[in-house]
């Protein structure tokens, strides 16, 4: 499924001062410290996110002075604005909160555990050096590519020098205008910060143009070899260090670096909280708790087994729709990305239209369930649901809903049902599919047959794959969004991230079934054998053509993890009727869009046909939200109401309230 790809924009507007630089003090060029007045606004955060720190910046160290005048008023740190006896002693703490980091960091690990990247760090070399030795095996052609880097260069400092001299010049290169970390002013209004952008620019450029010129390597090399360089380049970014970023030398000085200090402080609890690991908090954990603020649609869990919970949730209206409704979510993360806070809340708002609505909540499994293969969530998940919704309901079929891998598992269910003769799903809807994996995105740079051979012997230990390895894969997606804005955030700015429920809901990982994970990457990613009819499930060979039930299949525009082509792809292969929306935004906002906020946008009724883009250019677009075009195509295929239906039908004793004790299990 995913991990969050719509996240807050982390930069907070700090405190603003005058610094002179020591470069060029005095003449025209000025370390750029922008004063209030001429700040312009943060970019404004995505998707429907809340700005990810405190508005309040931390308050200045011990001694500091709120004029800006600190010490006794004399020397270069009075003119700075800086206290020199807060500054020092807020360093002297910052050494002391970084040995106590470093004994979070080493504690651990002189109890016998390891790092264990040493198959990742070999396979990247690997990869890397596949691309190095193109370049390097030709002196003429590894001559050209410094030429080319060391030109750019040349023309960035040659600008900077027209710069300090007063005159007026056009940048060599720009930063993307949707890329947050330049956002600040001083990156543009400083001629040294903005050499160092530049420089920055022309090496990422520079690097991504030698993996994309490299000839003789096949396809995934090349693709996983960009990756890599995207990640090593968006890693060394000069935003990302205090003393290379002008909005965190601002900070430092109007905190006397008590900014420095918090972030030790905040570094220290995430290595204690991953045991030795970074775990980076991109939320305030504290603010959300399942069944309290998220997770609160009223029903009940009716039925459950080793994989699986089945909630059933209260009606709202007095009269139901006749065909009820099974979600079948990702087990990769937990359900309640469907059932955040109330007003966000899809299920809330089906139950509100007046459908009967059936939600599988998957386990978060241990080492017992090692052996849980792909067939057996279809058979104990989605088959043993079926059956549980029929005997609730008195309705032989139902309509389900897959979210993600949860549809991957729904389509390739409905292809072994229709091989079997088995009819109980009488329609279905895929949100954010894949069936066919040709173009499955940057997640595909993660399995190939050493990955895979590595990531194997590993579960084969443990007997599952830890949570937080799906979760830094997710991440690495969009590590400018979900990575580095936060490791500035918190351990340079020393501020703690803002409560935000969709974040909570990322970092709430789930572990994955060693059998079953295997089995996914397997078929899905690294051999596609589910889109070429090679897979099996309980010894049926999987066609997927043979699926003829009505289709809604959802993507979005702007996914990572689904990409819209290779959705359009996949719906392509079925036999039935099959309509086919793309949603604006991304894997999780473009899903969780309530129509009340009248955001975002879908397209619809393309011209049918093997070609997406053909599909796009004829498509119709519409304002705000898919759910209530989902809900109009529900209701011609089922619009006869029934009585609303009491929870388990008389025939169910309930366990437990909703949300349920599964998704409450941690990793």
């Amino acid at each position: 499924m995913s991990r969050v790809e719509e996240t807050p924009n982390v930069s907070a507007a700090a405190p603003m001062m005058s610094v002179e630089s020591p470069v060029a003090a005095g003449g025209p060029a000025h370390l750029s410290v922008v004063p209030p007045a001429a700040q312009t606004s943060p970019n404004p955060a995505p998707e429907s996110a809340p700005p990810a720190t405190r508005a309040d910046a931390p308050k200045a160290g011990a001694g500091s002075k709120a004029d800006g005048k600190g010490g006794d008023g004399k020397g270069e740190g009075a003119r700075s604005g800086l206290d020199i006896e807060a500054f020092s002693q807020n360093l002297a703490q910052m050494v002391d909160e970084g040995s106590k980091a470093l004994a979070a960091y080493l504690g651990p690990r002189t109890q016998a555990k390891t790092d264990d990247l040493a198959d990742e760090i070999a396979d990247a070399l690997k990869t890397v050096g596949q691309v190095a030795e193109y370049w390097m095996t030709d002196p003429q052609r590894s001559l050209e590519a410094q030429t080319r880097l060391m030109t750019g260069y040349l023309s960035v400092w040659t600008n900077t020098l027209k710069r300090l001299g007063g005159e007026k010049v056009e940048p060599v290169t720009a930063p993307d205008a949707k890329d947050a970390r330049f956002k600040d002013e001083g990156w543009r209004e400083s001629p040294i910060f903005d050499a160092l952008k530049q420089a920055y620019l022309v090496t990422t450029r520079w690097a991504e143009e030698m993996v994309e010129q490299a000839e003789g390597l096949d396809a995934h090399t090349k693709h996983k070899a960009g990756f890599l360089v995207k990640q090593v380049t968006n890693a060394i970014s000069p935003s990302n260090f205090v003393m290379t970023n002008p909005e965190l030398i601002r900070e430092t000085f109007s905190s006397s670096g008590e900014n420095l200090v918090n972030g030790m402080k905040n570094l220290t609890r995430d290595l204690v909280a991953g045991n030795g690991s970074l775990k980076i908090r991109q939320t305030d954990m504290s603010a959300f708790e399942v069944g309290r603020n998220l997770a609160t649609t009223p029903g009940k869990v009716i039925y459950e087994n080793d994989l699986m919970q089945l909630i059933q949730y209260e009606a709202t209206t007095g009269s139901v729709k006749k065909m009820p409704l099974l979600i079948v979510p990702p087990w990769i993360n937990k359900f309640y990305i469907l059932d955040l806070t109330a007003e966000k809340s899809f299920i809330r708002w089906l139950v509100d239209q007046g459908i009967s609505v059936f939600v599988i909540s998957w386990v978060n499994p241990d080492a017992r369930l090692a052996e849980k293969g792909f067939d057996d969530y279809m058979r104990e998940g989605i088959m043993a649901a079926l059956d549980k919704v029929a005997v609730a309901t008195g309705e032989r079929q139902a309509h389900a809903m897959g979210y993600c891998v949860g549809g991957t598992l729904l389509a390739t269910t409905l292809a072994y049902m229709a091989a079997t003769g088995d009819d109980r799903i009488a329609s279905a809807t895929f949100l954010t599919t894949q069936i066919d994996f040709t173009h499955a995105g940057d997640l595909k740079v993660f399995v190939d047959e050493d990955q895979l051979a590595a990531i194997e012997r590993k579960m084969k230990q443990t007997g599952y794959l830890e949570g937080s390895k799906m979760a830094s894969a997710f991440n690495m997606l969009r590590s400018n969004d979900l990575i580095w804005p936060y490791v500035v955030n918190n351990y340079m700015k020393g501020k703690a991230p803002f409560p935000f429920d969709l974040l909570f809901w990322n970092a709430d990982s789930t572990r994955m079934p060693a059998a079953n994970h295997s089995y996914y990457l397997r078929n899905c990613y690294l051999t596609n054998n589910i889109a070429r009819g090679l897979a099996e499930l309980s010894g049926v060979r999987i066609d997927m053509t043979k699926v003829n039930v009505p289709v809604y299949s959802l993507a979005t525009r702007e996914d990572h993890i689904a990409p819209p082509n290779s959705v359009f792809i996949g719906a392509n292969m079925l036999s039935g009727p099959v309509r086919y929306v793309l949603a604006g935004s991304g894997h999780i906002a473009g899903v969780v869009n309530p129509p009340a906020k009248m955001k975002y946008q879908y397209w619809a009724d393309g011209p049918t046909g093997p070609s997406y883009d053909l599909w796009l250019q004829g498509a119709q677009e519409h304002k705000g939200s898919w759910w209530p075009d989902w809900l109009n195509w529900f209701s011609s295929y089922y619009p006869e109401d029934v009585p609303a239906r009491p929870i388990g039908g008389g025939h169910f004793t309930p366990i437990e309230d909703a949300p349920g004790r599964y998704v409450r299990e941690k990793s």
